[in-house]
């Protein structure tokens, strides 16, 4: 037997039916969206910000060479990496590497304001690395 919770919950589902249909025959023709304006992954803004990644990737293994030379002692990287030229050369060069390939997904996925962000923000902050290396006092025995 239908009591009155029952009989409500056919009415909205009914309800919510109908409004369906309704607005499905109201619909106007389907148009396809015209695609959004795409730029080319090398274009000239995206060189010019590889290029700063890169330039201030070179920059903090000179100020960290700087600071090392100085007598401080590189706490983020071990020693290891850092003191084996080749091996930290190689590091910074994966970094750059790094943040052009996530740079390109974003650019893939349709996240172009991503795809530019990104490479600001990498040549910020290795731009502060660079600033604080280069601000240390000195610390030799």
């Amino acid at each position: 037997m239908f009591n009155l919770r029952s009989f409500g919950i056919v009415v909205i589902l009914g309800v919510a039916v109908h409004a369906q249909v309704a607005e499905i025959g109201a619909r106007p023709a389907i148009i396809p969206n015209a695609p959004a304006p795409q730029h080319r992954f090398w274009n000239r803004t995206n060189i010019l910000l590889f290029s700063g990644v890169a330039v201030f990737r070179g920059l903090d293994y000179a100020s960290t060479r700087n600071f090392q030379a100085r007598g401080r002692q590189e706490v983020l990287v071990t020693d290891d990496v850092v003191n084996n030229s080749a091996g930290f050369a190689s590091l910074e060069a994966a970094g750059t590497a790094a943040s052009v390939g996530i740079s390109y997904i974003f650019h893939r996925t349709g996240h172009h304001q991503l795809e530019r962000w990104l490479s600001i923000g990498h040549i910020g902050i290795t731009g502060f690395g660079v600033a604080w290396n280069y601000s240390l006092k000195s610390n030799h025995r």
